[in-house]
């Protein structure tokens, strides 16, 4: 069977690079699922999990927003942020969540209402990745 040479990369530095049979996200459009011989395409990603599909297993990772460009046989992600469910701090995220929850609940005019929400969705991704694998 054919495979996809899967890399994400981070302004950190790569995260991963293996071959995978399937690789789903979630763009800024929607759910995407991507095979061997895909239409080459770029598209924005949201704050959400990447689900790669191979060799009988499968993995997920945490992205932060980013881009997916896809060609035929190779698919790269660049994400502002990305983690494995290993690298995952468990309770950096819990008190994150905390956090952001408490700020939206307060809902004080210095409070930047946006950037809340965008910490508590990172949170909950990366919670649930880890979650998912363990």
């Amino acid at each position: 069977m054919k495979t996809l040479t899967v890399s994400v990369v981070t302004p950190d530095g790569p995260i991963l690079e293996d071959a995978y049979d399937m690789v789903s996200c979630k763009a800024e459009s929607g759910e995407l699922g991507i095979m061997p011989g895909h239409i080459p395409m770029v598209a924005p990603l949201t704050i959400s999990a990447v689900r790669l599909k191979g060799n009988g297993q499968s993995d997920r990772i945490a992205v932060s927003g980013g881009f997916l460009e896809v060609r035929p046989d190779k698919v790269t992600i660049l994400a502002q942020s990305a983690e494995r469910p290993s690298d995952i701090d468990i309770d950096r995220a819990r008190k994150a969540k905390e956090r952001a929850e408490q700020r939206m609940a307060e809902k004080q005019s210095d409070i930047d209402m946006r950037r809340a929400e965008l910490s508590l969705k990172r949170a909950i991704n990366r919670l649930d990745v880890h979650d998912n694998n363990f």
